[in-house]
């Protein structure tokens, strides 16, 4: 089951998400989550070159050497990779985005970036600056196509506007934040813009850094990973435990997992493309992959939309 986009793209309808290389999950580990992603169909990895400067000792790229060294094992050439340039206030200025491509090129040990997204707006680099260096790429054949991720309305229509006018590759896809318990920040502008241009949707931290897989529960006995404190944090809102309650009950009718229904949840929505989640290890994988084949029904979307509100 694929999705078909507006580019010449053909992704599988979940997008395995790389943050956790080389954090959480060691390259072997990795390995074995990649393996088990791409046998299940899956094709489409998401990275970024900062991932993952926050662990101590790292400088960032860990994740894309990780992720090119299991490419060159081969066998796997229909693998789709977006990565990112721009985070951790590394801005969008002309010179960084051409260093920072090179570096994720030879990092992926590819010679084309299939999706490249900005990762953050930068207001300190004139936009058209940042896209006419996109436009550089793309004519070289270091990139297919351009993406945004951490941006607003205004400032994504501002930049779909001046490629437009100036003839530079056009923003394809956005990566906001968007989940079953956060919603606000996409659904409106955001997703009015999406559906008004036909861009792509590819949200990020889709189960809400772990807590709609249902692994924690109010009275639970803690846990100790890096991402426990952000997904234990929504369990100081009534209304996300409570939809925890409904996410069992239809886990529990279609003998799936919680962590299924919410990517599926997330999946049916009028504007998403394919939710990005990760796995630390390859027991994780059929959860995330059980979404991209499971159906909801009219009325159990209804009752998670109307939870969550």
């Amino acid at each position: 089951m694929t999705n078909t986009l507006m580019t010449d793209l053909d992704v599988f309808p979940l997008s395995l998400g790389g943050n956790v290389f080389g954090w959480t999950a060691s390259e072997q580990e990795s390995f074995a989550v990649l393996d088990a992603y791409a046998a299940a169909g899956g094709n489409f990895i998401d990275t970024a070159d900062v991932y993952s400067r926050w662990v101590p000792g790292h400088e960032g790229g860990e994740s894309e050497a990780i992720i090119g060294r299991w490419l060159a094992r081969g066998g796997h050439d229909d693998v789709l990779v977006a990565t990112k340039v721009g985070g951790s206030g590394d801005g969008l200025a002309p010179e960084t985005i051409r260093s920072h491509a090179e570096a994720s090129l030879k990092r992926l040990g590819r010679e084309t970036i299939d999706l490249y997204y900005a990762h953050y707006d930068d207001p300190n680099t004139p936009l058209e600056e940042t896209l006419a260096t996109f436009d550089e790429l793309v004519r070289a054949g270091k990139v297919r196509y351009i993406a945004a991720s951490n941006i607003t309305a205004e400032r994504l229509a501002e930049a779909l506007t001046i490629s437009d006018r100036e003839g530079f590759p056009r923003y394809v896809a956005l990566q906001p934040h968007y989940n079953l318990v956060e919603r606000d920040a996409y659904e409106g502008p955001l997703s009015d813009l999406v559906a008004r241009e036909g861009l792509l949707c590819f949200p990020y931290f889709a189960l809400a850094r772990g807590f709609l897989t249902g692994k924690y529960r109010p009275g639970g006995n803690g846990h100790t990973s890096p991402r426990a404190e952000g997904a234990s944090a929504y369990l100081a809102n009534p209304r996300a435990v409570a939809l925890l309650g409904i996410l069992d009950e239809i886990a529990a009718a279609h003998g799936t997992s919680v962590a299924a229904v919410s990517l599926a949840w997330l999946g049916a929505q009028p504007t998403v493309t394919a939710p990005i989640a990760s796995a630390s290890g390859v027991g994780q994988v059929p959860d995330l992959v059980a979404a991209a084949e499971l159906e909801l029904s009219d009325d159990e979307l209804q009752r998670l939309t109307d939870a969550s509100a």
